[in-house]
């Protein structure tokens, strides 16, 4: 009897493929087992990620007992499989297939497509196909209709998914099943496209099939290509921004924080969340790691698409929208759902929509402030809204919130958002500096910036701990305070930060790099973007650059062997866990390479940069 422990792969065996409006979770062995479409946060045909048994999957794998080998094709988003079964091996490529602008004006294509192609290339091969989709999450079974040549077609809330295979396959009322013998240059190919409001259009198969791999192939590497970072660790940083790019909502500019919902940063508990919408708080690294690599299409997107997103609430800000800019769907438990390894409840939509976040207005602010050091202008509209947003945190800034980790309990004065509120109006008086902001009140601005600045030097240090502390004062330690040098308030090389770097190290490491964000018992796993913001403090004079270059290898140990990262990670296993994969630690890692790479070629950090003409006094604090 399968367990189920072999039945579900570790969130660290799963790849993505996606098309820059949807993505899906392919397993080791050769199994999609989490797809949404026709976007990231549309309802799940294939979600046995999170019930093997009712969520439905599409599996392609041989028969016999075999070794997997994969890899994406260099430098894309296009995932390859090997099965080497004895002196057997075959390949599996999947992908959904990307395409340049030009093209898609003199082609018909489809709106929604998902390819996959098995070619034997060694010996004969018996490969076993299941194709089992649900709808709803698995709630609802699915009927398939034989249409012939033209495929399998079934219907799913409103749209219309076709199957075409170049071999028979033995249909049932839900599922399609198959055995398949290979010989060596033999090809089994799959087209699964999805069409709602638009004609369905069904590709062909044959060489319709190998020019959509390879038109993909170009089109990843292209982009790819478009990256001007020269740096350390440039794999690593290009499958990051390869993720990254995935993981955007090409129609708006949006970037999703993760692919999936619900799977755990404990297994077996309650911290299951949907991340497949876009949160504000990853503004400034996102824009950081777009501009910091070149992509400034995609950074101007991403602007276009936060000024969009915000337009109806402005000058107040909601910590997450979707894709388009609406307010993220509200929560809601999938109860029929075991979840992943019995981590339940299974969710939907995200409670923290309605919270009160303070730091995003800085991380907004701060991210438009690094695009235009780089355009070199705002246009009045942009001008228009960072008044208005300056002007809120000015009358807002001491208030309680829930800060930047989103605890579902009462709000408190968090030292990192009284840090972004500084951020915000620190980079504010910057642009008021050079030329960039007209009729902004700057000595409000300046007169509330040194309030926050002095709250935080009395009552954010704690004397008896020795250390800054997470709230105002409060006695607890948090990996936040990490970016106090980060945004310029204090030097990295001040005996406080040295001290608040040591008791954080003491209270959140685990002893191999990796640093919980908070202290929590029992405790979730490690929390990838916090090792990442402890390469960046060492490497910005709280450490030495040997030292931060020593922490990121140690640090890149913990991807899985595509590169990808989860939320977290387990420390006394290495296993990921959280949704996956997770854009907050992909840009925390792009960011920590970009500030090495500044350091060892003694270029300006951001904050140098972006903020306001400050000096350092004292203990390092910026006046």
């Amino acid at each position: 009897m399968l367990t189920i422990a072999s039945v579900i792969p570790k969130i660290k065996d799963y790849a993505v493929i996606g098309d820059s409006r949807a993505a899906a979770l392919v397993s080791r062995s050769g199994s999609l087992d989490w797809l949404c479409w026709p976007r990231f946060d549309s309802t799940a045909i294939f979600s046995a990620l999170l019930d093997p048994e009712k969520g439905g999957h599409w599996s392609i794998t041989p028969t016999s007992p075999c070794r997997f080998e994969r890899q994406y094709i260099w430098n894309t988003n296009v995932l390859e499989t090997r099965f080497i079964c004895g002196s057997a091996q075959a390949v599996l490529t999947d992908l959904m297939p990307v395409v340049s602008e030009q093209f898609k004006r003199s082609a018909i294509m489809a709106d929604h497509e998902l390819v996959r192609r098995v070619i034997c290339t060694e010996g004969e091969i018996e490969v076993r196909v299941e194709f089992r989709p649900r709808a709803a999450y698995g709630e609802e079974s699915v009927k398939l209709r034989d249409h012939g040549k033209l495929g399998l077609r079934f219907e799913s809330l409103g749209g219309v998914y076709w199957l075409r295979c170049n071999r028979p396959l033995r249909v049932e009322s839900d599922r399609v099943q198959g055995i398949i013998n290979l010989k060596r240059g033999e090809t089994l190919e799959f087209s699964l496209s999805y069409a709602e409001e638009s004609p369905a259009v069904l590709p062909a198969l044959g060489e319709r099939v190998n020019s959509a791999i390879d038109r993909s192939v170009e089109w990843w590497q292209q982009w790819a290509a478009r990256s001007n970072y020269q740096g350390p660790y440039r794999e690593m940083v290009t499958r990051s921004a390869l993720a990254l790019k995935l993981l955007a909502y090409a129609p708006s500019g949006a970037v999703t924080a993760a692919a999936t919902t619900s799977l755990p940063e404990r297994i077996g508990d309650t911290l299951n969340w949907d991340y497949r919408y876009c949160w504000l708080r990853d503004a400034s690294l996102t824009i950081r790691a777009l501009v910091g690599l070149g992509y400034m299409d995609e950074a101007e997107s991403f602007m276009t698409w936060l000024l969009h997103a915000t337009r109806l609430t402005q000058p107040e800000l909601r910590v997450m929208y979707d894709v388009f800019g609406g307010i993220a769907p509200r929560e809601r438990e999938l109860n029929f759902l075991s979840g992943y390894f019995g981590s339940r409840p299974v969710r939907i939509g995200n409670g923290a929509r309605h919270q009160l976040q303070l730091d995003i207005y800085g991380e907004v602010i701060e991210g438009t402030a690094q695009f235009a050091n780089i355009h070199g202008s705002l246009d009045r509209a942009t001008q228009k809204v960072l008044i208005g947003l300056g002007k809120h945190v000015a009358t807002h800034w001491d208030s309680p919130d829930e800060g930047i980790w989103e605890p579902r309990g009462r709000r408190e004065n968090h030292t990192h958002s009284r840090l972004m509120c500084w951020t915000a109006l620190d980079r504010l008086l910057a642009l008021c500096d050079k030329g960039l902001l007209d009729g902004a009140p700057r000595e409000e601005f300046l007169r509330e910036r040194e309030r926050i600045r002095r709250q935080i030097e009395t009552r954010a240090w704690n004397e008896k701990l020795q250390s800054y502390v997470s709230t105002l004062d409060g006695d607890g330690i948090d990996a936040t305070l990490l970016r106090i040098p980060w945004y310029g308030l204090e030097d990295a090389a001040s005996n406080r930060m040295k001290l608040t770097y040591r008791r954080i190290c003491e209270h959140l490491g685990t002893g191999d790099g990796l640093l919980y964000r908070y202290a929590r018992q029992p405790a979730e796993g490690a929390f990838g973007i916090c090792g990442f913001w402890a390469v960046e403090y060492l490497a910005l004079g709280g450490g030495t650059l040997r030292e931060a270059h020593g922490l990121f290898d140690r640090l890149l140990s913990y991807g899985n062997d595509l590169g990808l990262f989860a939320e977290e990670i387990d420390p006394a296993t290495g296993d990921a866990l959280g949704n996956f994969p997770q854009a907050f630690t992909h840009v925390g890692l792009i960011s920590a390479a970009l500030t090495l790479e500044e350091k060892e070629k003694g270029e300006p950090h951001p904050a140098e940069e972006t903020g306001a003409n400050t000096k350092s006094v004292g203990g390092g604090l910026r006046v």
